[in-house]
């Protein structure tokens, strides 16, 4: 049974905090916030304060303060491009990105047409996310509106704020699979209607990549999308080389591959693209300049060999070349983890194949306010500041008896971050809070979570 407690109570939680009041990749690592002892307030589902304990601890009676000593609290990890369908084939073996969708991904996306698979799958997902430390999410859902309806359903039982969408698809898939333009559409707005601004739920139009949508549903995706301009729109981008000549062929009057996706709308504020490996000069810059977003695989760019992301390039500030907004990704089922820890140890490996040296604090900024950021949440999620939302995970800093060892020769705070993302794993979450509400207690809860007095 989890220990939880009523969302509109107010209680506190004291221990060690870590967040971030700028980019560490413009400001550098001093960009992160660590406090030793701090005491954050939580009520009505928001942070109503946060400071050091000896500055707040008369706010508060000492009865409803949770203690986690030990431990480092963080804002709830986000996962910025996941699809749950393929949570029930992690870790399948795979050649590259198309012999893997065929033979993998399109076969079990099949059985969600079944609502009740549907709602099985969506539940576990979503429990893995809280067991890992994932508050929000940016999800694909399958082809069938009973995969959007299940998982959507499951998000609101459990207060999370989820972003989701129906995927497109009108060729270049199975008959089972496949929509139309059309019916894609008119499938994706009932569900937009429905969803879209559902207390923490969040609306994606959502073609899954464009090889696999014709020019009129991509057509109709951006008709779509300009009906409720604050939705979002998700969908892949420059993967995998062969993938790019696919795209040539099919697009072949298009500059390269993100200008397929301007041409038809489908870039701009909350577009948010997946992988983003092989890009050109030329679609850097407009990603910039249309204030689009990248998520970053590593797990699975790493898995199914896919290449190496431009870490410098894609947060490079230097003039003439400008940022693009980033967040950290699991994937998933190419991806091997939903442990955001997990990912960020992998980011760093990508990063080092690739002559950019990965630091603990970037890689944690790109999982928490980095992602907020590129999902235009940043006012809502990944920091711990007032007035956020109060999604948060508690990092048990000793949860193997070799993370233990090592923590005893750690130096500073940074030091400690990189231990974590590559020792650490799922046993590492002590708690998990969503929206002010303790929504998953892990296995060292009780030993080591006390109440003060």
């Amino acid at each position: 049974m989890l220990p939880t407690h009523d969302r509109t109570a107010t209680v506190a939680l004291r221990g060690s905090t870590v967040h971030f009041d700028a980019d560490p990749f413009v400001f550098g690592d001093d960009a992160l916030r660590y406090e030793s002892d701090s005491l954050i307030i939580l009520e009505g589902g928001k942070i109503r304060a946060v400071g050091s304990y000896a500055s707040l601890r008369d706010q508060i009676p000492s009865e409803a303060i949770r203690h986690y000593p030990n431990s480092l609290i963080l804002p709830g990890f986000i996962d910025t491009h996941v699809h749950y369908p393929q949570t029930q084939m992690i870790g399948a073996y795979g050649a590259q990105l198309i012999d893997w969708l065929n033979e993998y991904t399109f076969v079990s996306e099949q059985q969600f047409a079944d609502p009740d698979h549907a709602s099985a799958v969506s539940r576990l997902f979503l429990n893995e996310c809280l067991r890992v430390g994932t508050t929000t999410a940016m999800v694909y859902c399958t082809v069938h509106p009973e995969s959007v309806d299940a998982f959507f359903e499951a998000a609101h039982d459990l207060d999370m704020r989820m972003i989701a969408g129906k995927v497109l698809m009108d060729r270049n898939a199975p008959a089972e699979l496949r929509d139309t333009a059309q019916g894609g559409y008119d499938d994706s707005r009932v569900l937009m209607d429905k969803w879209h601004g559902k207390n923490r739920l969040l609306y994606a139009v959502t073609p899954r990549f464009a090889p696999t949508s014709t020019p009129e549903q991509l057509e109709a995706a951006s008709a779509l999308w300009k009906l409720r301009p604050d939705a979002y729109m998700q969908t892949h981008l420059s993967e995998n080389l062969a993938e790019l000549d696919w795209v040539a062929q099919l697009f072949p009057e298009r500059k390269d591959y993100f200008d397929v996706y301007e041409h038809y709308g489908l870039a701009g504020p909350r577009a948010v693209f997946g992988h983003s490996i092989h890009l050109s000069e030329r679609e850097w810059q407009r990603l910039a300049e249309t204030d689009s977003s990248i998520a970053h695989c590593p797990t699975s760019n790493g898995f199914l060999g896919s290449g190496l992301f431009n870490f410098q390039r894609a947060k490079q500030a230097v003039a003439p070349a400008s940022p693009v907004r980033t967040g950290m990704a699991t994937d998933v089922g190419a991806g091997t983890s939903l442990s955001m820890l997990q990912t960020m140890g992998q980011a760093y490996k990508i990063g080092q194949l690739g002559g950019y040296s990965l630091s603990a604090a970037k890689a944690l900024y790109l999982a928490t306010k980095g992602a907020a950021h590129a999902l235009h949440l940043e006012d809502k999620i990944g920091s711990i500041e007032a007035g956020m939302e109060a999604d948060l995970v508690v990092l048990d800093l000793k949860s193997t008896p070799l993370i233990d060892f090592r923590m005893k020769y750690c130096n500073d705070i940074h030091e400690a971050l990189f231990i974590q993302m590559t020792l650490a794993d799922d046993r590492a979450t002590q708690a998990v809070y969503v929206n002010g509400r303790q929504a998953y207690a892990g296995q060292a809860q009780d030993a080591n979570v006390h109440a003060m007095s």
